[in-house]
């Protein structure tokens, strides 16, 4: 059986990132005429959120839990619970699901599958895990914090195989990066975004997308943060406060990369990628390059989630509840929505026409277009 190491965890977080003992004083909010209208259609809670959770979408289900350990499925246009579980252990990462099967990870590194609301079965981990399993083909993906990828199969939780890279020192707590792209499983390890076959877990590819730099643990740190952009065989990433990058993933070729220095993933489309630097200053960079578009500085300092793309809009939540609605097109302001007042605890999402939202207390939020 393989063993890892423990991993030494680095707790990265947005107020972190600009040093000093003092932080910089979020941008005042201006007054917002709506020129994309949207109303609060639903709101439901799962409990507190202080782990990096992951907010998916299967079909018109969507999937989340609270750190006290709730986990649910919703009707992603009306809120209401297709199904709802306590497992009774503090969660430190999910929710990974293909609306069937849904997975997260405990504190106590117990991988911990759950269907039609109940649990079906639970295995102990050799490491910590911050980013949400993944699901899909039958099978449960984990990536844990000592760059170990685990499979197992989703029925009966039986390990399939493990892929074990070179361990370094310092991990972020935060999501990173795994997903399917045709027959191959890509999963972010440190700064290389990498390609596996799904049935053996055998390397096909890797691609730098960052180098580690500086001269200690601390500065030579770098790791691919969710959300991704993918069109196609195309995914675009980011590596943690060093650049953005595309790969064709078909083929394991890289494309492009450029200096950013954001903490979060990125979205897009076809024709733009989009993301939220450090600061919060937010960034359209051209897909095709990554040549920049426009960016905004309304929001500095606002600790922003990563954006999603929704309709003509970006939307970016903040520390204070609030999801902006930007412009595609130039990052002006279209619409602000409210919530609870507390920080938007991950990126938003879509389930059809509606755009979901939850924050650290724990409230989920369905809004609509008029």
């Amino acid at each position: 059986m393989l063993r890892a190491p423990a991993a030494i965890i680095l707790i990265a977080s947005v107020a972190g990132c600009f040093g000093g003992a003092s932080k910089p004083k979020p941008a005042e909010l201006q007054p917002v005429t709506a020129l994309v209208s949207a109303r609060q259609s639903w709101n439901v809670s799962v409990g507190k959120v202080d782990f990096p959770l992951q907010v998916t979408v299967a079909g018109s289900s969507v999937a989340l839990a609270g750190s006290d350990g709730t986990v649910a499925l919703l009707d992603g246009q009306t809120g209401r619970d297709i199904w709802r579980i306590a497992l009774k252990a503090p969660i430190a990462a999910g929710v990974g699901s293909d609306g069937k099967i849904a997975a997260v990870v405990t504190r106590d590194n117990d991988v911990v599958a759950v269907q039609d609301g109940r649990e079906i079965w639970r295995q102990k981990l050799t490491a910590q895990a911050f980013t949400a399993p993944f699901v899909a083909g039958g099978r449960v993906f984990v990536l844990a914090a000592d760059r170990s990828v685990n499979a197992f199969d989703g029925q009966t939780g039986r390990k399939l195989w493990t892929q074990q890279r070179p361990t370094e020192p310092l991990v972020l707590n935060q999501s990173g990066v795994m997903l399917a792209v045709g027959d191959t499983l890509v999963v972010g390890l440190a700064g290389r975004l990498a390609g596996l076959n799904p049935a053996n877990g055998s390397i096909r590819w890797e691609v730098p997308i960052a180098s580690p730099r500086g001269i200690n643990d601390v500065e030579r740190l770098v790791d691919l943060v969710g959300p991704v952009s993918r069109e196609g065989d195309i995914v675009c990433t980011r590596a943690f406060q060093a650049s953005i990058g595309c790969v064709n993933a078909a083929r394991g070729s890289l494309l492009w990369t450029k200096p950013a220095n954001g903490v979060h993933g990125i979205a897009g489309d076809d024709r733009l990628l989009f993301g939220t630097e450090a600061d919060g200053t937010v960034v359209a960079w051209r897909r095709a390059d990554g040549e920049r578009v426009w960016s905004t500085d309304r929001l500095r300092y606002r600790n922003l989630t990563a954006p999603l793309v929704a309709g003509r809009s970006v939307a970016v939540g903040d520390l204070s509840g609030f999801v902006h609605l930007l412009s595609r097109d130039d990052g002006s302001l279209l619409n602000r929505l409210p919530t609870d007042g507390s920080a938007i605890a991950a990126a938003p999402v879509l389930v059809g026409n509606s755009l979901i939202v939850v924050t650290r207390n724990g409230g989920v939020y369905g809004f609509q277009p008029e």
